[in-house]
């Protein structure tokens, strides 16, 4: 319910008018770093942001989109999209993924709820497979909870266990693979020495089998599902080391996009295909690139690709992945819960909204920005539109992706003036830094700055107030470097690329003819950060947030 308890109503704000046309641009991954050959931003030609940055200083600043201000356990946590839409919508900082797995895996309290005694009854007699990501980024995955999940699950019965692997290289370095398998497989060796039946069963790279998003490329979790329950894959290795080493080695070869493989015995046959009454638990805890692999376990009625046999399982994911789909049915956690976002008060105070991305980011400016929940608060207040993102093409080799059209919907909608928030996400800076492409990452941020210049001439039109910000960093920093801070280069002197998010603070700009005269950024918030975006925007609305709301970032100053 709203601040006072029993309404969803807002107070007006005493010195901020209502029913001005707000435009609230989110560049993904676009931090801020210090200029260098790296920082694709710096090196890309940017008028529209430059002009932010170098106009006003009252009305641009940083603010903190990782760690404990996106509801990450510690400052080492890079933010990334889900929780900085999730800080920008709902106004409170929330614990979130990691941090709730982290805390039910610490107190064990994991092993008592409702979704692992779901899968527990398949103890007895099947297989309990763990699919996930091997990685310690803390982005989807933490290889610390695999190993407390197969050390939890081996005291709690299991007596046979297997591990389908998805290997990094984008939240990590590349080539940290190996080391993570080495682990494990050191885990499941004193399993093995208790009598317990515990091996790798498959594997491949993650952005070519099972983590894929968004419905976008379903042969993604085809390959996936061909290696974990059909036990069938292009490669065949006796070992996971052996296999990861040896795929490795091929020219061009990287950890996100291995291909999928099978560990078979000495007759050549797969050691940890899906079978009936085996239990499933994807250990991810980051949805976006679990839902579709949900979907495909979960399904009845699946018609994305042909799935040749469907064993009867008991299926968990490590959280509920989509919760208005409440898919998976099963979970080992329950999600942060979500309540009273920004999207939906300013829906019940008549605010009209208007949402905009392609498929990559759609999700993030509706379900992530209104608490991870899906469709809308009220229909004819409402409407979010979807540009189909290219498909079949890795980002670098059209990055300016769909840009253009983001922003010329956004600019129809507010030139139309039906809706008073027009919310768009430009994606380019973080799908396109993502590849590594230094060059194609410069022509992106070129194409998402030309973007914002449409969107903000749009608002100059209609005498509106514009807010530009981003959900993290990514783009500013493209280089791996050493804890000095100078760039990593391997054996052959090539420097190390990095395609991960980054730890870098993100800008937030203010301005557009409808802003009211005295508003400008306050002095005494120094470590705002995304939560803090929610209450300014309903401020600039005309509204004062609810007061459990992280305070906002503007103060109006009596000329």
């Amino acid at each position: 319910m709203g601040s006072g308890g029993n309404t969803w109503k807002l107070e007006d704000h005493p010195k901020l008018p209502k029913g001005k046309i707000v435009a609230m641009v989110v560049l993904d991954g676009w931090g801020e770093a210090k200029p260098n050959k790296y920082n694709c931003i710096a090196n890309a030609d940017t008028p529209t942001m430059d002009s932010l940055k170098n106009g006003a200083p009252d009305k641009w600043r940083l603010v903190k989109a990782h760690g404990t201000a996106v509801g990450l356990p510690t400052e080492d946590d890079m933010g990334n999209s889900e929780v900085g839409h999730n800080a920008l919508g709902a106004g409170r900082i929330f614990a979130q993924g990691a941090k709730l797995c982290d805390l039910a895996l610490e107190s064990g309290k994991i092993f008592e709820g409702d979704g692992f005694k779901y899968i527990k009854e398949s103890f007895e007699s099947g297989t309990l497979h763990f699919v996930g990501l091997l990685s310690d980024g803390g982005v989807h995955s933490r290889l610390n909870q695999l190993q407390l999940l197969l050390k939890g699950a081996s005291e709690h019965g299991a007596k046979r266990i297997r591990i389908h692997a998805l290997t990094d290289g984008r939240d990590v370095l590349d080539g940290s693979s190996v080391g993570f398998v080495e682990t494990i497989e050191n885990d499941l060796t004193k399993l093995r020495e208790k009598g317990i039946d515990a091996k790798f069963a498959s594997g491949g790279g993650r952005m070519h089998v099972t983590m894929d998003r968004y419905e976008n490329d379903w042969n993604v979790v085809k390959r996936g599902w061909d290696a974990q329950v059909l036990g069938e894959a292009p490669h065949k290795f006796k070992s996971a080391l052996e296999a990861i080493k040896t795929l490795r080695a091929e020219p061009k070869a990287n950890d996100q996009y291995l291909p999928p493989f099978v560990i078979v015995d000495e007759n050549d046959k797969a050691v940890g295909p899906i079978v009936d009454g085996d239990a499933v638990v994807t250990f991810n805890f980051r949805a976006d690139r679990m839902v579709m692999a949900a979907k495909a376990f979960e399904y009845e009625n699946f018609d994305k690709f042909d799935r040749v046999r469907v064993p009867k399982i008991r299926y968990a994911g490590m959280l509920q992945y989509d919760g208005e789909l409440k898919l998976p049915s099963h979970y080992l956690v329950s999600p942060p819960e979500i309540d009273r976002t920004s999207g939906e008060y300013l829906t019940h105070n008549g605010v009209r909204t208007y949402a905009c991305s392609e498929t990559v980011k759609f999700g993030h400016v509706t379900f992530f920005w209104n608490g991870n929940r899906s469709g809308y608060f009220n229909a004819d207040m409402e409407e979010y539109v979807e540009i189909q993102s290219d498909v079949g093409i890795t980002f670098n080799v059209q990055p300016k992706m769909k840009a253009l059209e983001i922003a010329e919907k956004a600019r129809d909608a507010i030139l139309g003036r039906k809706f008073h928030q027009v919310r768009v996400n430009l994606p380019n800076g973080d799908m396109v830094g993502h590849t590594g492409d230094i060059e194609a990452t410069v022509v992106a941020c070129k194409a998402a700055d030309e973007a914002v210049k449409i969107i903000l001439d749009a608002i100059e039109q209609v005498g509106g107030i514009y807010v530009v910000t981003a959900d993290h960093g990514n783009a500013e920093d493209m280089v791996k470097r050493d804890k000095k801070g100078e760039p990593l280069v391997d054996k052959d002197g090539n420097v190390s690329i990095l395609t991960s998010h980054t730890l870098e603070p993100v800008p937030i700009a203010i301005g557009g003819p409808g802003l009211s005269p005295g508003v400008k950024f306050r002095k005494d918030v120094p470590n705002g950060g995304l939560a803090n975006v929610a209450a300014t925007v309903m401020n600039l609305h005309g509204f004062v947030a609810p007061s459990d709301y992280e305070t906002t970032l503007i103060e109006v100053v009596d000329n």
